[in-house]
């Protein structure tokens, strides 16, 4: 699996990103497509921009430096208000509703929707959805990946349009939450421990951050 090219070492998550004191626990609903490889060595930032007083400042979650096209990222979406919409999880597995199994396929399916895109892990869990998202390099694919917008961005708008319009189509109550939180995977101890909790994210639901029983 992927967590055997990101040769595991000592590291720390917060919750936001990854559980910290991540043990070895299989189960079967992990999706691996390809393994990954070490990628960008950069770091995160946020950055505010001037507005008027009478508004909010409102923080900007992007890291300002990384063009957010090529690279290896770990990628969280969450529903709307973390409701249950894709199903629950009983006995260690992860059982998909309509809506859960739409989101499944459909996440499995972006390469063939994004040429410059593979997709080489992911889970889908009740309320949310983990994914380590690899956009390739422009010499790679020039002629197919975005010069004017944010390649990542618009991978993940599509998705979850995809997703949406399905469930408006078919009168299936679902929404998401209106952002999503992306980690620049930097090199293999990093790219590592997000492979072990990807594929230990639904045995370990009990604990997760996620879980609104932990809230």
């Amino acid at each position: 699996g992927l967590g055997d090219v990101y040769k595991r070492q000592g590291y720390s998550y917060t919750c936001r990103d990854v559980p910290r004191n991540i043990r070895d626990h299989k189960h079967q609903t992990i999706r691996t497509i390809q393994p990954a490889s070490e990628t960008i060595n950069t770091m995160k930032s946020r950055t505010t921009q001037s507005r008027p007083e009478n508004l909010p400042t409102r923080k900007n979650i992007r890291a300002e430096f990384h063009n957010y096209s090529a690279g290896d990222y770990f990628v969280t979406i969450c529903t709307r208000e973390k409701e249950h919409y894709f199903g629950d999880i009983k006995n260690d597995a992860m059982l998909f509703n309509e809506i859960g199994t739409v989101a499944d396929k459909k996440l499995g399916e972006l390469h063939i929707h994004y040429k410059y895109v593979n997709v080489l892990q992911y889970v889908v869990m009740p309320n949310h959805i983990h994914a380590i998202i690899r956009i390739a390099e422009p010499l790679d694919a020039p002629e197919c990946i975005p010069t004017t917008r944010q390649a990542l961005g618009i991978v993940i708008g599509g998705y979850k349009q995809a997703v949406t319009m399905y469930a408006r189509r078919n009168n299936i109550e679902f929404g998401w939450q209106a952002r999503f939180h992306d980690h620049i995977i930097r090199g293999t101890n990093d790219g590592n421990l997000i492979a072990e909790y990807i594929e230990n994210n639904v045995a370990k639901w009990n604990s997760d951050c996620f879980n609104p029983k932990n809230e």
